[in-house]
């Protein structure tokens, strides 16, 4: 499943929501040096899903905020996960 997520590094907690158009918003603490907040996003988002970080692909955005991941994981089971937020 591919979700569009636009990313606010440097925040003062973890957090996700969802904004009204369907886009994952999703703060992180790692601060966007060196590629550690793409990497830190993709460790969070394992957590979320519970899936292994290898099943997490940044498709497109890895210098920018906006971004599209694909998270290679049964989408009934995903979006089960995502109603919470």
């Amino acid at each position: 499943m591919i979700f569009l997520l636009q990313v606010k590094p440097n925040s003062k907690i973890d957090q996700i929501s969802i904004g009204e158009n369907g886009l994952l918003k999703v703060k992180i603490k790692a601060q966007p040096i060196d590629g550690k907040a793409n990497q830190y996003l993709v460790e969070y988002l394992a957590e979320i899903f519970n899936v292994s970080k290898s099943k997490i692909t940044l498709l497109k955005g890895s210098n920018n905020s906006h971004k599209k991941v694909e998270i290679d994981e049964n989408e009934a089971e995903l979006k089960k996960i995502l109603e919470n937020f």
